[in-house]
């Protein structure tokens, strides 16, 4: 991965905030893969509102962050939706694929998007709740580094939220499961605060508006 700044966060730009714990409005066109070999390929998409596809923009820094850090890696797109953050990593060299989607007609169009691509030979869909894996983490290879994206409804992130304990315990299960050189992004929003993470000093924190990005380096 491309070494950031060692800082909590960046300023942010000029003009108002987003509303804390509110998201971006979906997308209502199919998300498109940006780089890599099937750049601006569409993916099979059901504006439903279940789905939060990443702003292009935001998805652009964020590998373009990434660098070289995803070819011959897994890629873990957790909370994965459309799943533009693991295609897009199978197109910028990851050798496989794992998605977790727990609403189980979006885990279709997910395995449509991969036959559609040419890809679904390097892709694992895998319908259930991710959060169940902070509990016990699934059997997952550990011969390739891997490059884990949680990026969940923005809400779980609020400290009232019922949920939050077990996505604060699913980052730290990753911590531990993870292979040496893997790196785990999470994807939250301005109200986020990076101090809840687990090992928090590890982190380098990347402010993408609307979105704030967490890395975390496995050593």
């Amino acid at each position: 991965m491309a070494r950031l700044p060692r800082r909590r966060s960046d300023r942010r730009p000029p003009g108002t905030p987003a509303a804390p714990g509110r998201e971006p409005e979906e997308a209502t066109s199919a998300p498109r893969i940006i780089g890599g070999d099937l750049r601006r390929r569409r993916l099979a998409h059901q504006p439903d509102g279940r789905t939060r596809p990443m702003k292009d923009r935001v998805r652009e820094a964020l590998f373009d962050l990434l660098g070289v850090t995803v070819r011959g890696g897994l890629a873990l797109d957790l909370f994965a939706g459309t799943g533009a953050l693991g295609f897009e990593a199978l197109s910028r060299g990851a050798t496989r694929a794992v998605f977790v989607e727990r609403h189980f007609p979006t885990a279709d169009t997910l395995r449509k998007s991969a036959g559609e691509l040419g890809v679904a030979d390097r892709c694992d869909v895998r319908s259930g709740d991710v959060l169940l894996w902070a509990r016990r983490m699934p059997d997952l290879p550990t011969s390739a580094r891997w490059v884990a994206f949680v990026s969940p409804p923005w809400a779980f992130f609020a400290a009232d939220h019922e949920r939050r304990a077990e996505l604060l315990a699913l980052i730290d299960a990753l911590r531990g499961a993870a292979p040496p050189g893997s790196t785990i992004v999470v994807e939250a929003d301005t109200a986020f605060d990076a101090t809840a993470l687990p090992d928090a000093s590890a982190w380098t924190t990347r402010s993408i508006p609307p979105a704030v990005l967490h890395f975390l380096e496995i050593g």
